[in-house]
Formats: structure tokens, sequence, C-alpha cells
């Protein structure tokens, strides 16, 4: 019997399994966030807190992961596949049953930061579990099963979040979690292999404080600048913190002969180009997210459920295109997919900039929907592109150098785009409102809103074609391993012929 605390290589092991349970777990950690935004304002009444209180339930978690991720590049090396996902699905199991069962704030924020801490792990394994288990050719199939992880989760919670708050309690959102995760614990005991190569590198404690205070940091400063403004006190010394301690933890990585996180991984300009895109992406792609929902609840007076509904048909369709996708990906190459997702991602979201107080629900579902058919078609081929002109020993670093600047462009994109809206509502109030009349300052404020989450929409829509622009510059490159290997061959040869060269001839 094979022993399956043991590496194995790729070929002898079954993918299916492997990939299945880890997709899972992914699944339901991104779908446990996106629950927990809807049940915020009843959890507030049944708990007794204040809106800023409760608003820690949603922050403490993102500021986990934030911090976790980019220490995942030194985990996946220390520690093998199956230790290191059987701790972080247990941590999250625990953590969503401390949620469920907490009967105070203070408990539940513990649990929460407990979900976090095994959450945070999660999505940079499964991409470098990928990278390790599938040839260069295959691995567009295989991102494609991390993309309907990453799209369908995020937009079907809503929707599920709102019917339970609406007929049930809160807690079940948690109880929901807790089987999947408790049965992909058990599943990943009996079938995960060790498919990734271990480095034990040596712990740099200064290295983990430095990432600690550099991206909760700036993770913190433009989560509070989005809710707060960037005016903020708080919101200041948090970036400022972070910047500082971004920059000596920057200096101190490329420094270290063997760093905790690896930014030499910028010197290959497919992942560079790759990840800049990322970026731009992610970034747009928080327009809707946020707006959308603020725009139907805030303005038009939808239902959480109602709200919800609108965006489960994208939901779906991009469910069902992230392995299409992955599929195109390994037969035409990123560049074809991020023209033509970028080009109706834009103007989808251009059509957002025309929001009136009579548009309708279903047009608004329908370039929802489309809009989601162009991204489905953007994040998860880009960053396989990116990923895979990296050599084999950077695989760790670029999954997590890949999540975690994901994370931050999310953090920095909702804070920017809902300054964008609250500063143009501002400034809109004034067109709408000339003589300050009290009995117009409810229709002044739903119009200027308008206004501002178009104004957002158009910023968005300017980000969408930044990213089109730079995908022209997309293209196929051969992975650093074989392009080193070449290189050591040709010097080789050449030296063998100098040396042959050089050799006295033999005497007749």
């Amino acid at each position: 019997m094979r022993d399956r605390t043991a590496f194995i290589e790729a070929s002898q092991v079954a993918k299916g399994p492997i990939i299945f349970i880890m997709v899972l777990g992914a699944f339901v950690a991104i779908l446990n966030q996106t629950l927990m935004n809807i049940a915020l304002p009843v959890m507030m009444v049944d708990l007794d807190i204040t809106e800023n209180t409760a608003q820690w339930l949603t922050t403490v978690f993102m500021l986990v992961n934030g911090i976790l991720i980019p220490i995942t590049a030194f985990l996946m090396e220390k520690f093998s596949t199956r230790k290191l996902f059987l701790t972080a699905m247990s941590l999250f199991a625990l953590g969503t049953l401390i949620c469920g069962i907490s009967p105070s704030f203070f408990l539940i924020l513990i649990g929460r930061v407990v979900q976090a801490a095994g959450a945070g792990i999660m999505m940079p394994l499964l991409t470098n579990v990928i990278l390790s288990l599938f040839p260069l050719e295959k691995r567009g199939s295989a991102m494609g099963l991390i993309g309907l992880a990453m799209m369908f989760a995020p937009a079907i919670g809503p929707t599920l979040s709102g019917w339970i708050v609406q007929n049930y309690s809160w807690r079940l959102l948690f109880f929901i979690v807790l089987p999947i995760a408790v049965i992909d614990v058990i599943l990943a005991f009996f079938l995960l292999r060790n498919v990734t190569k271990l480095s034990n590198p040596k712990v740099d404690i200064s290295s983990i404080i430095l990432s600690t205070f550099a991206f909760g940091g700036l993770l913190y400063g433009f989560s509070t600048a989005g809710n707060n403004g960037w005016g903020e006190t708080e919101v200041i010394a948090s970036l400022a913190v972070g910047g500082v301690a971004m920059i000596i933890f920057v200096i101190r990585q490329l420094r270290l002969s063997n760093p905790m996180l690896e930014f030499r991984v910028f010197k290959y300009n497919m992942f560079t180009l790759t990840t800049i895109i990322n970026v731009v992406v992610t970034m747009a792609m928080f327009a809707s997210m946020i707006l959308v929902p603020l725009y139907l609840q805030i303005v038009r007076g939808f239902t959480p459920l109602e709200s919800g509904l609108l965006l489960l048909p994208g939901a779906i369709i991009s469910g069902i295109m992230s392995p299409i996708t992955g599929k195109l990906f390994d037969k035409i190459g990123a560049r074809p997919l991020a023209l033509v997702g970028l080009a109706i991602t834009a103007v989808m979201t251009f059509f957002f900039t025309d929001l009136t107080d009579s548009t309708s629900y279903m047009h608004m579902m329908i370039i929802y929907s489309a809009r989601m058919i162009g991204i489905s078609m953007i994040m998860m081929p880009i960053m396989t592109a990116g990923l895979n002109q990296l050599p084999r020993r950077y695989y760790s670093h670029g999954t997590a150098m890949a999540n975690t600047l994901r994370q931050v462009s999310g953090a920095i994109g909702t804070a920017f785009l809902v300054t964008v809206m609250s500063n143009q509502r501002t400034a809109h109030m004034a067109d709408f409102l000339p003589n300050d009349a009290a009995d117009q300052q409810m229709y002044a404020f739903q119009h200027a809103t308008i206004e501002g989450i178009n104004d957002s929409f158009m910023v968005a829509t300017v980000f969408a074609v930044i990213g089109f622009a730079l995908s022209f510059f997309l293209k196929q490159v051969r992975p650093a391993d074989e392009m080193e290997a070449e290189q050591n061959t040709n010097k080789e040869s050449i030296q063998s012929a100098i040396t042959a060269d050089q050799a006295p001839a033999p005497q007749k």
C-alpha cells in the first residue's frame, strides 16, 4: 500500500480527486466570505452592535487573509501538500463552528480570525498544486476550475445569503458551510497526496513581521478609506506604516539568498505584464460587485435577495465559461481571450455609466451577465500565462505574489471607486438642489448618488480599456526552465568546441 504522506511524481498520481478536493475547499472559503456581507445588518440587531463594530467581521477576515497569503510561499516550501491543506481546511472548519455557536460578537470575531487563517492558504496552494501536476499544454483547463470557484462563489453568495437571512437565522449561514468543510477534510485525509516538492527554508521572523505590517497596514488603510474617506488620521497612519514596512520588506527580500517572498519573479517580463493586467482588471471587476448592489438597494429600494438574484445569471454564466476558456487557453493562448474578454468588459462597463432612476431590472441583468462573460475570459488565462513563464523553483512565490496583489488591488479598487462615487455625489448634489430646499433633499440625494455611481463606472471603464491596451503585448513564451537548460547546453557545446580546438594535435 502506497504511503499517503510520501511525495509522488505528477505522472504517477490520480489528479482528479486532488483537484476536486482542493477546488471544493477554495470554493467554500470564498463562498463563506460573500455570505457575510448581506447578513451584517441582521447580525447588528441580534448582537446589539453598531455598524462600525459589525464591519470588523469582514475587515478582520480580509486582513488575516491578506497577511497570510504572502507567507504561503514559505509555507508551501516548508510543509507538504497534504499537511498544509489538512491544517488549512481544519482551521477553516473550526472557525466556522466557533462562529455558528458563539453567543457574543467577540467570540464570533475570534471564529472569523481562525476561518481566515485557513482560507488564506487555499487559493495559493491550489494554484501551486496545478502548476506542479499539469504540463504546460494542459494547465489552462485545470486553471479554469480555479476560475469556477473564484467567479461562481462570490456571485451566488449574496443570493443565498439574502434568502437565508430573510427566512431563517443568520447562524444557518455557518451551518451550511460547516458540513461541506468537514466532508472536504475527511476526503483530503484519505485521498490527498503530496505533489509539491519541499526545500525546507529557514524561518525569517523579521520578514514575517515586516510582511504583516506591510500588507496588513495597506489593506486596512485602503479598506478604511473606502468607508471613512482618505483624510482620516487612522487611514493616513495605516497607509504610512504599511508603505514604510513594504519598502523595508522588499529591500530585505532582495538581499536574502532564500527570501520568504521572492520579488525576483518580476524579472520575467510576461509574469510582470500579466500581473499588471490582473491588478487593473481586478479593480475594474470590483465596480459591479460593489456599485450594482449599492444602486439596487440604496437608490432603487430592492431587497438584498432581489439584488442577489440579479447577479445570479451572471454567476452561472461565468461558472460555465471558466472551464471553457481554460480549454481555449490551451489551444490559442491568452492574447485572443484577453483582447475579446476585455473588449466585452469595457463595453459592458461603459453601458453601466448611464443608469437612471428608471433603468429596468432586466436591462441591468443582461448587461451584468454579458460583463461576466468578458471577465470569465480574462482572469485565469492571464494569470496562467504569466505563471507558465516562471521556473519551477519560483512556482510557490509566483502564486503567492499573484494572489497577494489581487487581494491588495481589490482593496484599492474598492476604496478608489467608492471614493469617486462619494465625491461625485457631493459634486452633483448642487445640480439637483440649487436652493437647498428641504423637500428636495431626498430627490437630490437619490439622483446625485446615481450620477456618482455612473462616474465610478466610467473610471472602471478606463481601467478595462487600459487592460485591453496592455493585452496587445501578451505573447506565448517558453518556460524559464527550458530557456535556462538550452542556454546551459549551448554553453557546454561552446566550451567543448573551444577545448577541442585548444587540444594539441596528435603526433605522427
